[in-house]
């Protein structure tokens, strides 16, 4: 795949015709990507300057850079001056790939929680309806055919387009996928073409990235702001910042309500230690859940799913089957049972509303002794750090404190910061994770229950910049039949 770059830049710039006849193969926003042929496009970001690498990109081949202007000097290949290179990387990667996006159906889901759950369950609705359809986000890129592949929440808007366009060259239809608020702020998706968005919550969380709730808040609208008219958009009406999505959206809504009747909601519902079903109303259709999820959170997570199906116009059957479909989103309330026993249950909650939700639920389903291991991240939000250790301690019997990610933090530190949030004495603090879950898992007996939180599926510890190979999965399932 090849064009001429006087013709790509046309969408950003008038056409520069003391350009030479260069063509360009590939883009590259990092200068470790750049191949021969390709424009390589520098953007500043928190930790480092792509401008700096600019000889390095250079030296690899790159036919041709785009600049924010500022002064480099004499280049040895064409410089194109932007005054915001990261606008330029999605408008150009959108139209390097032949805007895939506009050829396929896409759902974008965003909310503090429950998008890879509510993403899972579209899934598997859409295929019981007979779509080839991608999933996106947390897990990866989870398409038939394809290796699994983690990701970003939310891929670099290069990769994301390239991606569209190979499903597209594959036969996919449909992608369902995860909307991150730094993917928004950093407009990896702005020229994503959405047919559906979906909002599930939003609570603290990335605060010390965005500054405060209501610029968190801003940040997440975007892709309810920039929706088209021939779009749809799916609310989660319970939470506090779904009426502002509405007012601030101008296409087509369908909110959706645990606790109202006047929106999609359920006509009656039963949640269990197995699962939950019931009937959920949208305007004159009935559909029948039967879900294995649990957890009264995860009555939005289904409602949400529904209801974009509903909007899509996809038959009560495939909704039914594809709910029912749905056992497992691998590292949400994922269950183990060790040799001795014991329950072990897996999360990727790491927000105080996610911490309480889970730890809440199980804590009412669970009649004997229960422990929460958790850590919290480093150069993330620091004053969720105790609130953490508030909400365990409040619904734990003991807990075992071990690093999460703690990055270019000190572990120790980021350890005592929780422990703050403590009263009583009622746990134990670990530098090793893994000696922290081992020493969990041993015991642990008949009827316990050990909930651990944080990682998921997370194959490493990211610690000073280096993934370091970790897997909570690996060595539960080592106690385990």
């Amino acid at each position: 795949m090849k064009q001429r770059l006087s013709t790509l830049i046309t969408s950003l710039v008038q056409t520069d015709h003391s350009l030479p006849d260069t063509y360009v193969s590939g883009i590259a926003l990092h200068s470790n990507d750049v191949k021969e042929g390709y424009l390589y496009i520098a953007i500043q970001g928190t930790k480092f300057d792509g401008h700096d690498f600019i000889p390095d990109a250079v030296s690899k081949g790159a036919s041709a850079v785009i600049t924010n202007g500022r002064d480099l000097g004499d280049l040895p290949i064409p410089q194109i001056k932007i005054a915001n290179p990261r606008r330029a990387a999605s408008i150009l990667a959108a139209a390097f790939y032949g805007h895939p996006s506009k050829k396929l159906t896409v759902v974008g889901i965003t909310g503090t929680n429950g998008k890879t759950t509510t993403v899972s369950l579209l899934t598997s609705i859409l295929k019981s309806h007979g779509f080839k359809t991608a999933q996106m986000g947390t897990l990866g890129l989870i398409a038939d055919g394809y290796p699994q592949q983690k990701t970003l929440t939310t891929s670099d808007p290069v990769s994301l387009h390239k991606t569209f366009s190979d499903l597209l060259q594959n036969d996919f239809t449909h992608v369902v996928m995860e909307v991150s608020s730094h993917a928004l702020h950093q407009l990896r998706v702005a020229d994503v073409d959405f047919n559906l968005a979906v909002f599930t919550n939003l609570t603290p969380e990335h605060l010390d990235y965005h500054g405060s709730m209501e610029e968190y808040y801003h940040t997440k609208s975007k892709l309810f702001q920039t929706l088209p008219i021939t779009a749809t958009a799916v609310v989660n009406k319970d939470d506090a910042y779904g009426e502002k999505i509405c007012s601030d959206c101008s296409a087509p809504i369908l909110t959706t309500s645990v606790s109202s009747k006047n929106d999609i909601h359920f006509q009656h519902v039963q949640t269990s230690a197995t699962g939950i079903s019931g009937d959920i109303q949208a305007g004159e259709h009935i559909y029948q859940i039967e879900s294995s999820l649990i957890g009264r959170f995860n009555l939005e997570n289904i409602l949400s799913a529904v209801a974009s199906a509903h909007a899509m116009g996809i038959p009560a059957s495939a909704i039914e089957a594809g709910i029912r479909d749905c056992h497992v989103i691998p590292g949400r309330m994922e269950t183990f049972t060790t040799t001795t026993k014991g329950t072990v249950i897996v999360d990727y909650a790491h927000t105080p509303d996610s911490y309480e939700q889970v730890l809440s639920t199980i804590r009412g389903l669970s009649q004997g002794w229960m422990s929460v291991l958790f850590g919290v991240g480093g150069d993330r939000d620091a004053s969720k750090r105790p609130i953490m250790a508030t909400i365990a301690e409040k619904h734990a019997d003991f807990c075992y404190i071990a690093p999460d990610n703690p990055r270019w933090e000190d572990p120790s530190v980021l350890n005592n910061e929780v422990v703050s949030g403590f009263t009583g004495e009622s746990y134990q603090v670990f530098l090793d994770r893994g000696e922290a879950l081992k020493t969990a898992l041993a015991t642990l007996k008949n009827g316990d229950v050990l909930i651990v939180l944080g990682k998921g599926r997370e194959e490493y510890q990211d610690v000073r910049g280096e993934k370091i190979q970790y897997s909570d999965i690996k060595i539960i399932q080592s106690y385990c039949v």
